[in-house]
């Protein structure tokens, strides 16, 4: 499901019209019907708002879905899974999978894309749960960033720190780099 079918279900479960949600997040209206028809993005800080007052995630806000995939080695050491160790975040996870966002608009001080993983239990109801790993600035580091993983992966490597996300605060409604 793309963004744009995402929350304009989110919207529709809530019980709101796009001029309600658009109140809601100090935007137009036209600018929701943007964002449904994939013709836009909120900024960072809408989403966080959104998020928080929709009682929704972050990630079953977003797609951009990039699912590691293990391709054997010569030596036969590929592996399912890496424990990826997040500094900025305080997070470790085993994880099988991991997913970017798609791109924020933001100010310049803002990160644009964040990467989350998952362990690939599906056990849990409503599917696999998804872990927020961190921040980042551009697409060339979050690209980086997921290829290294994928390189660890395949050499069979038990556990990878991130080292392009950035450290991030959240300043009232908007997030920035620290």
């Amino acid at each position: 499901m793309s963004f744009g079918e995402n929350i304009q279900t989110i919207r529709k479960q809530n019980h709101l019209s796009q001029e309600g949600l658009a109140e809601m997040l100090g935007v137009s209206r036209q600018a929701v019907s943007k964002w449904e028809l994939g013709e836009g993005y909120p900024e960072v800080d809408k989403l966080l708002i959104l998020s928080k007052k929709l009682n929704v995630s972050l990630d079953g806000l977003l797609v951009g879905e990039r699912k590691t995939e293990t391709v054997g080695s010569e030596k036969g050491k590929s592996s399912d899974t890496v424990r990826i160790t997040s500094p900025n975040e305080g997070v470790i996870i085993n994880a099988s999978k991991i997913m970017r966002s798609q791109q924020f608009k933001g100010g310049k001080n803002s990160p644009h894309f964040a990467l989350y993983a998952s362990d690939g239990d599906n056990s849990s109801f409503g599917g696999v749960p998804n872990t927020f790993l961190g921040w980042y600035r551009n697409l060339e580091d979050i690209t980086r960033e997921i290829d290294e993983i994928q390189t660890a992966m395949n050499e069979g490597v038990a556990t990878y720190t991130l080292k392009y996300s950035v450290k991030c605060k959240q300043n009232l409604f908007r997030t920035i780099e620290d």
